[in-house]
């Protein structure tokens, strides 16, 4: 089986305009959330964002790209680089706006709607290609907040059938709407203060933007140009629980199903890891369902920590930006906190403050709406 690794990272989010901000300021214990409100009909909400107001879809991609790029000692053109880029909202605020113009307009013309075909979903990856002028195979994955884990699984997977060599994968999320924030409000998910995964007095998810691109090779190809290596990936599962379309099957039969394919197609057994970093959202549903999973496929205890409390819920990027902070991990063998955890209520061996351990090996997990399930292994 041909071995993929990572050379580059790009990554932004509420935390830090890189990769390194944000992890120092992980590890430091510290969150990126504050009391924001971007749109006057909406309250005064916590929320993740990485500057004043909103991000936008397109500036963050080519900031990650460009980053990831230049991490990795590549530089454009990469003919040959396959892009798989993925977005759970990808351009929602953009349709919002036009949705606004049209219901304020006393007549409707068809030039109203501008470039349209700008905003379709896919468009962010075809972009992301056109800057670094890659010409080969382009995916733009949408499966909720599973899609970071799987845009990167299926750029592993291109190059471990010969595909490619390379591939740029990632996922960039600007969720930070009125109809999003709405919506989660709506279902009573969004937090009143901030975001607590794993406690017991958690109220909820806080949403974040955020996005992580990483540069993957076969290891032959970085060899041959001495390229610097973060880690490996093993492997991954991808399962989806067919049982509702926005709360986990409780016991999480699907969920330990990705876990056990990840771990079998990474030929590990579940003492082989040292960390898992949780998709752990702070909602009552998921942390409920995660910590069973996690106690079912990890009786002998494993250290467990998530990073939503310091960036909130980066929805479709989140998994791309834990697979990021899980390689830094790996590099500086520090577990990263769970920051805003306080009064846990569950029986794991959760990391409440950066701690020096020894780590070979990796899990990452990440759950969406519609019960998408994903986990992917990593190596030093």
């Amino acid at each position: 089986m041909v071995k993929v690794v990572v050379t580059g990272i790009g990554l932004v989010s509420a935390l830090g305009g890189s990769l390194e901000d944000s992890w120092r300021n992980l590890i430091a214990g510290k969150s990126g959330i504050r009391l924001h409100q971007p749109f006057p009909e909406l309250t005064q909400l916590p929320l993740g964002l990485i500057g004043e107001q909103p991000s936008e879809l397109t500036m963050l991609t080519q900031m990650v790209v460009a980053s990831a790029l230049q991490d990795s000692g590549l530089v454009a053109p990469l003919a040959d680089c396959a892009v798989v880029i993925g977005s759970s909202r990808s351009y929602q605020a953009s349709w919002e706006m036009l949705a606004r113009q049209m219901y304020n307009a006393n007549h409707f013309s068809v030039s109203s709607f501008g470039n349209w075909l700008d905003t379709l979903p896919h468009i962010n990856a075809i972009a992301a290609a056109r800057q670094i002028g890659a010409s080969g195979i382009v995916l733009a994955p949408m499966a909720a907040c599973a899609t970071g884990i799987w845009s990167i699984a299926q750029a592993a997977l291109l190059i471990q059938t010969g595909q490619c060599q390379q591939a740029i994968a990632g996922a960039v999320e600007a969720p930070i709407t009125p109809l999003t924030l709405a919506g989660f409000q709506q279902m009573g998910a969004l937090a009143k203060t901030g975001a607590y995964p794993f406690d017991l007095h958690r109220e909820g998810l806080v949403l974040g933007e955020g996005a992580a691109v990483f540069v993957l090779e076969s290891a032959e190809f970085a060899k041959q140009r001495q390229a610097k290596v973060y880690g490996e990936i093993l492997g991954f599962g991808l399962t989806n629980d067919a049982y509702h379309s926005n709360s986990p099957e409780p016991e999480g039969k699907s969920a330990i199903a990705a876990i056990k394919q990840c771990l079998e197609r990474s030929c590990l057994s579940p003492s082989d890891i040292d960390y898992v970093h949780a998709h752990g959202t702070a909602t009552q549903l998921n942390d409920q369902m995660e910590s069973i999973v996690i106690q079912r496929m990890f009786p002998q205890g494993v250290a467990v920590s998530s990073t939503k409390g310091s960036t909130g819920h980066t929805l479709g990027a989140s998994g791309a930006l834990g697979v990021a902070f899980s390689f830094m991990a790996l590099k500086h063998q520090i577990l990263p906190p769970c920051v805003g955890l306080k009064q846990p209520e569950f029986d794991l061996d959760l990391v409440t403050a950066a701690r020096l351990s020894r780590i070979r090996q990796v899990l990452c997990l990440s759950f969406g709406f519609g019960g998408q399930n994903a986990a992917i292994a990593l190596a030093r």
